[in-house]
């Protein structure tokens, strides 16, 4: 049985005042994959996520989501709907426990009910979470802040969970970890999109990518076919 098109970003060009940052950009993202998009600093990578979650919006173009218009939408009304974003640098709330931060997560009229619930998954999926949940969350590691993040996002009981440089400044034990994750968390069926600057690491955990440069998409397909092709050797293998 195929897979359904969850989010359809179709054409859009993204403005930061005056200055041009997307064009006419589409990409697809099916129930169920794990999509990464690659590109250097100023591709456009974190404009692309920004707009899918509602942090700016579109001047040209179209996001479809769960066959819902969502162009124009503001980020509450989005996270309602089913989609959560772990930004760059966590921003999380450093003053609050990390129970407070998780609890915050799931403050959506959707998500209210099942927030005990999403507590237990979260946990079992971040053991040491609910070992610190009394903490206060600027005391963290790094690692442990982005677990936090993502459990955060995780409570709003997301269809399409947006990560944005996850493993930026983490060690590889930690961004291991994070990844053996991810794979649990779709394995109950959550979509991903993840922006990552480790991009022979992305191309063995995505299934599909985009790659943007200076704000187009200049390739795109499965992972195994990005990894042999050329350009991509050159520009990020250095072959």
């Amino acid at each position: 049985m195929p897979q359904e098109i969850l989010l359809k970003v179709s054409d859009i060009d993204a403005y930061y005042g005056s200055l041009q940052v997307l064009w006419d950009v589409s990409i697809e993202v099916k129930t169920g994959e794990t999509v990464a998009i690659i590109g250097a600093n100023g591709s456009g990578k974190s404009t692309l996520m920004n707009s899918i979650s509602g942090i700016m919006h579109p001047v040209r173009g179209s996001i479809m989501f769960d066959g819902m218009d969502i162009t124009m939408m503001d980020p509450y009304q989005i996270v309602t709907l089913g989609i959560s974003q772990v930004p760059e640098g966590r921003r999380i709330f450093p003053d609050m426990t990390v129970y407070e931060n998780l609890r915050l997560g799931a403050y959506n009229h959707r998500a209210r009910p099942k927030r005990e619930q999403s507590f237990e998954n979260v946990y079992q999926h971040f053991p040491i979470l609910e070992k610190r949940k009394k903490q206060l969350a600027k005391t963290m590691s790094g690692g442990e802040q982005q677990m936090m993040a993502i459990g955060s996002a995780l409570m709003s009981d997301p269809k399409l969970l947006l990560l944005d440089e996850m493993s930026l400044g983490l060690s590889p034990i930690v961004v291991n970890e994070l990844y053996y994750v991810l794979k649990e968390i779709r394995s109950k069926g959550i979509t991903i999109i993840f922006v990552e600057q480790n991009v022979r690491r992305t191309l063995e955990e995505a299934e599909r990518a985009y790659i943007l440069e200076t704000g187009h998409v200049v390739l795109s397909g499965s992972a195994e076919s990005l990894r042999a092709e050329e350009k991509v050797k050159k520009a990020y293998f250095g072959a």
